[in-house]
């Protein structure tokens, strides 16, 4: 009998054809790799906030506005590291993997058991709701405003709230939303309680820091120790300009319920420190094509299959394309973009519009793991 929740079973994506040797070369992880890119990115978040405290300390103010925007800049994308670390393709030995997973997700107060969820549907149905409820057109990018860019460009005060307010929610075991509930049924109380645990970590940690922090300036009437936690604990509620704009153009104003990956996901070109960031996530249909393929070899792959994708633009073209279409949509509710593909390219695969929104009609999986996708059969390495 056919697994409901199999979308091999219900959704017959389309892949660029690869040989057999080169998809399981590039599936090849490597620890090496793996530490240049997690223990890279943390560090480089260690010495921003390492500089931005050093400033304060030292009496530098005028400076500390700037390397504090740096430092949000680079915390900003804690998000990414725990999306790629989820996948459990950036190191070879999978605790490694458990254990960058944990500390980027924690400092950024990023639900990595929540996320694992989520994101293992998103992959499995991309763009078919319900099934996929993490990205739904054109719901998903709602906030994606001028307003909004600004707010997170610069200053959200009231994001750290939000954060200890939602992590203390699940640490309660409270959880609302449609779709959250579909990830963690009350049928699942095995799942609900990993929620709750990591969720009760993560609040603890962070709470003794800022009572820490707050003792310690009392004590030492050297308040800039109420820096700190700002610091180490909300480096992700400020300086988002860049993560604005390159996370929000992987799906905005495509179009959704078909089968071919290179209609619903955008790929753009980045300079290499925002690459490096963005942990190569610019890669996004080939990310999407072959998901169990390591960030660091997304550009390798990109060369393979650069034939039969639309022609990648830059971050500035790629906005300006979405600010047609936006506007577009706003006059045609039911307007969907396709980008034009090459001539050496297969034609989009649209199909039966029947079909796809029958194959997302059904709840979600909530025993959906991002580790499934790197399964080690060369017929299987693509999903």
């Amino acid at each position: 009998m056919t697994d409901p929740h199999d979308e091999r079973a219900t959704i017959g994506w389309y892949r660029t054809e690869l040989p057999r040797d080169v998809k399981l070369e590039l599936c090849k992880r490597s620890d090496l790799q793996g530490f240049l890119q997690a223990g890279g990115y943390l560090a480089l978040w260690c010495c921003t906030g390492a500089i931005t405290l050093w400033c304060a300390f030292t009496g530098r103010w005028l400076a500390v506005p700037f390397f504090l925007l740096l430092h949000g800049t680079v915390g900003s994308f804690n998000i990414n590291g725990v999306h790629e670390l989820c996948h459990y393709t950036v190191f070879k030995t999978k605790r490694l993997n458990d254990l960058f997973c944990r500390l980027i997700g924690f400092f950024g107060w990023n639900d990595w058991v929540w996320f694992n969820a989520s994101h293992a549907n998103h992959h499995r149905y991309t763009l078919h709701p319900p099934r996929d409820g993490e990205v739904v057109l054109p719901a998903a990018y709602a906030g994606v405003t001028r307003k909004n860019f600004w707010k997170y460009s610069l200053w959200n005060p009231k994001a750290p709230y939000d954060q200890y307010k939602g992590t203390l929610d699940k640490a309660r075991g409270k959880l609302e939303g449609d779709w959250t509930l579909a990830l963690f049924p009350e049928s699942k109380p095995d799942l609900r309680r990993r929620l709750v645990n990591w969720n009760r970590a993560v609040i603890t940690g962070h709470s003794i820091l800022l009572l820490g922090s707050i003792v310690t300036a009392i004590a030492s009437r050297q308040w800039t120790w109420l820096l700190v936690p700002y610091v180490v604990s909300h480096s992700s509620t400020y300086g988002g300009w860049l993560l604005f704009l390159c996370n929000n153009t992987q799906h905005i104003g495509l179009t959704d319920k078909v089968p071919d990956f290179r209609v619903s996901c955008r790929s753009v070109k980045l300079p290499w420190i925002a690459s490096f960031l963005y942990w190569r996530m610019e890669y996004h249909i080939e990310h999407h094509m072959y998901a169990a393929v390591p960030c660091y070899n997304l550009p390798k792959l990109q060369k393979l299959v650069a034939h039969d994708l639309p022609e990648r633009k830059g971050l500035f073209a790629a906005w300006k394309e979405i600010n047609v279409i936006l506007k577009r949509q706003k006059e045609n509710p039911g307007y969907q973009f396709v980008d034009a593909l090459p001539d050496t390219a297969h034609p989009p695969v649209m199909g039966n519009r029947e079909h796809e929104v029958a194959a997302g009609a059904v709840p979600a999986d909530p025993d959906a793991s991002c580790d499934e996708f790197n399964a080690e059969s060369p017929s299987e390495v693509a999903v």
